[in-house]
């Protein structure tokens, strides 16, 4: 069901930088207009949102569409969208600052942070580490119908998320974990939520705090939030649709059925517009150069860098990936229309579908967006993340 499924001084953003995400070209933005709205058509989203950054600006950005499928409200370009698992870059971020603090090691363990809260895990959960974690070589599993029951259940109303994140390891801390023959890569949200929980207990915080405190606000990510994009009781962002087994559409507004179960924040819960979307991967794409300096610059390196092969997975869930390498919350992806191996990720929750592209060596980042997930949703991203980067790798 659910389809995630990736202490430094923080300088002000620069004047130059921000004037750079308030101005985008008319021309510019017409013409991709017009390039969204054909492909919303021709794929039968709801809305779609795109924006291209190159060398610190942003040089195209639209959102077409509307909110509600079936209803007259239009999406705007600050219309917040869901990004699902591509908020697992921002969690391995989290992990990064915690490492350059010297709150952790790429090579501690479950144990070694979570083993006085949660005693009696098995030997294999303890031992696992950050980097397995961060990485899905841990040999914990994907989501499965055990893991399903812990996510949502009635303790949901009686917990604050960081304890529950607790309380969930220790109904499954029993199970011995095993690592796959061939490539040990398992895309799983459990690891992404166990890393969660050893950043809240290294850190004192909240991981939704700490996202919060720690990425949306030095990089000016205003709109920026956790759970479902429009605030509840109105309509003022673009909301998820889950695809039905005969086809039909329903719009999933707000509340619990508009995202997953929020103990899994850390593996893919934010929402924010697409120039916001924007920021993150100019700051991605510029090495964190431009600041402000959320990590080091060897840390990000090591985040963005391949970590483990993944096998080939037929007709994977939209928003997990199929192929390639992975890193900290990046796949690493050779696509046959760039130059080589590049970071990206997928991320839905299968209501919305978001797609992310950076390129380093040329300062170049694409996000593309949609409020639908399935096939569709898929292929309208995909067509666009290809032209985008394309167009502007060649220039």
């Amino acid at each position: 069901m659910f389809a995630f499924f990736t202490r430094f001084h923080l300088p002000a953003l620069s004047g130059v930088a921000l004037t750079a995400f308030l101005s985008v070209g008319p021309a510019a933005a017409s013409d991709l207009d017009s390039y969204l709205n054909d492909i919303r058509e021709q794929y039968g989203v709801p809305a779609i949102a795109a924006a291209v950054v190159k060398n610190g600006e942003v040089v195209e950005a639209s959102a077409v569409g509307t909110r509600v499928m079936g209803r007259d409200l239009p999406v705007t370009i600050d219309d917040r969208f869901h990004i699902g698992s591509n908020t697992k870059s921002m969690t391995a971020t989290l992990a990064g600052m915690m490492v350059d603090e010297g709150k952790l090691q790429w090579d501690t363990t479950v144990g070694e942070v979570l083993g006085e809260d949660v005693p009696g895990m098995s030997g294999s959960l303890s031992n696992a580490t950050l980097e397995q974690l961060l990485s899905h070589s841990s040999g914990i599993p994907g989501d499965n119908d055990e893991l399903l029951d812990l996510y949502f259940n009635a303790e949901t109303f009686d917990y604050n998320t960081f304890d529950r994140r607790l309380r969930v390891l220790d109904h499954w801390k029993e199970n011995e974990i095993t690592v796959p023959e061939g490539s040990p890569f398992q895309y799983s949200n459990m690891g992404y939520m166990i890393a969660g929980a050893m950043i809240e207990k290294v850190s004192g915080e909240a991981w939704e705090r700490l996202i919060h405190e720690r990425i949306f606000e030095p990089l000016g990510m205003d709109s920026a939030g956790i759970g479902p994009p429009a605030t509840f009781g109105l309509l003022d962002a673009a909301v998820g649709h889950m695809t039905n087994a005969d086809g039909s559409v329903t719009p999933r507004l707000w509340g619990p059925a508009a995202d997953g179960p929020v103990v899994l924040g850390p593996a893919g819960m934010a929402h924010m517009s697409i120039l916001d979307y924007a920021k993150w991967a100019d700051w991605n794409a510029g090495k964190g150069a431009r600041g402000p300096a959320l990590v080091s610059p060897e840390t990000l390196a090591t985040i963005q860098a391949q970590h483990v092969e993944t096998p080939v997975r037929e007709n994977p869930p939209p928003g997990t990936p199929t192929t390639g390498g992975y890193g900290f919350g990046w796949s690493i992806v050779d696509y046959d229309w760039a130059d080589g191996p590049l970071p990206t990720h997928n991320g839905s929750n299968a209501m919305n579908l978001t797609r992310i592209i950076v390129d380093p060596d040329r300062d170049l980042g694409v996000v593309v967006t949609t409020n639908i997930a399935g096939a569709n949703g898929n292929d309208a991203t995909g067509a666009v993340l290809e032209r985008l980067y394309t167009a502007y790798a060649a220039d």
